[in-house]
């Protein structure tokens, strides 16, 4: 990051250390290597490491932030944090950058509040374009589905909020495959294409290889996953307790069932595998991710520069030997 007297000034050579993938059938291509700033932004954090962050991501050639409605502590706040950095040192680079945010979890009180239903997704829609402090998000995400409002009204949401001009592209989070099949159906027949799913998908977490991979593959959509080191789980992190500070620890979205002595037992034998690699336990989590050509982009959380450095350092090893692959395999099956 170099640093001026207006603010910063981009890295010239960034779009040559970041790898791309093209975003299923559309013309968008995505850094194998995404930004989310679900945990670690928004008023519980400083707005210089932040900032820190955003312009080192963008200086690797990291180009897609993924946000939600929901994310920071009070929610929104990672919305407007980054709404603040990107006014005051990316604004001149709006369009070489992809923001998405998603909306569907309560926000506000009512039953208007939470939901898939048109009322809430468009009304968080435009809340969430305040606090970004744009007139446009380069995707939306219905965040999750709603057994109480018909998918046809979910997905007429996402077309409106495309053909105001408010979105660019309409994705989908966490639905399961029959879902996104129907999702996809609704959409492409209101002329307003899927461009992507967003599932949890981590070496603790394989359950979209059973089928959703196969399903996004099928209908040319692309696929961003999230959590692909389970929260930290597969940092290592946890190998002598729960530290304090840490999410097991204060509660916040990792209970401390799953970081059970089974589950642990596995990241002890993960941890070997990636030292003969050459790799710390993130890198390998994160190459492990990327190995699939069905996955469009792995989005991944980070706290410090120095993290994001190590982590994005993954996308250059996403080539597993049969070997290594089986032997990943008998530590996720067998721990001992």
């Amino acid at each position: 990051m170099k640093a001026t007297t207006l603010g910063y000034t981009p890295d010239e050579n960034r779009y040559r250390r970041s790898h791309y993938r093209r975003c299923g059938a559309s013309g968008l291509k995505l850094p194998a290597l995404s930004l989310g700033l679900w945990y670690s932004f928004g008023d519980d954090f400083a707005l210089d490491n932040q900032r820190s962050i955003i312009c080192r991501a963008f200086d690797l050639g990291i180009n897609h932030f993924d946000l939600a409605d929901k994310y920071g502590r009070p929610d929104g706040s990672a919305e407007e944090s980054f709404g603040r950095i990107l006014r005051t040192e990316l604004a001149a680079h709006r369009d070489e950058l992809l923001i998405s945010t998603k909306a569907g979890y309560p926000m506000w009180p009512g039953p208007y509040g939470g939901g898939a239903s048109r009322k809430h997704l468009l009304a968080g829609l435009d809340q969430s374009l305040r606090r970004l402090g744009v007139d446009h998000v380069d995707v939306f995400y219905s965040h999750r589905p709603d057994p109480d409002t018909p998918i046809e009204e979910t997905m007429l949401a996402l077309s409106t909020a495309a053909r105001q001009g408010k979105i660019r592209y309409p994705a989908i989070s966490s639905y399961s495959p029959e879902g996104t099949r129907h999702a996809a159906q609704i959409l492409h027949e209101l002329g307003t294409p899927l461009l992507l799913h967003q599932p949890e998908y981590s070496m603790l977490n394989r359950g979209i290889e059973r089928d959703l991979l196969d399903t996004v593959a099928e209908l040319n959509i692309g696929c961003a996953t999230f959590s692909p080191l389970a929260q930290g789980v597969l940092t290592g992190k946890y190998g002598d307790g729960v530290p304090d500070g840490s999410r097991a620890g204060q509660g916040r979205s990792l209970s401390l069932q799953k970081v059970g002595d089974e589950t642990l037992a596995r990241v002890r034998a993960l941890r070997h595998v990636a030292s003969r690699r050459g790799q710390s336990l993130a890198q390998l989590a994160l190459s492990w991710a990327l190995r699939d050509d069905r996955i469009t982009s792995v989005i991944m959380g980070v706290s410090s520069v120095q993290q994001l450095d190590e982590n994005f350092a993954a996308q250059k090893r996403a080539e597993f030997t049969d070997l290594e692959l089986k032997e990943i395999d008998d530590c996720l099956s067998a721990p001992s």
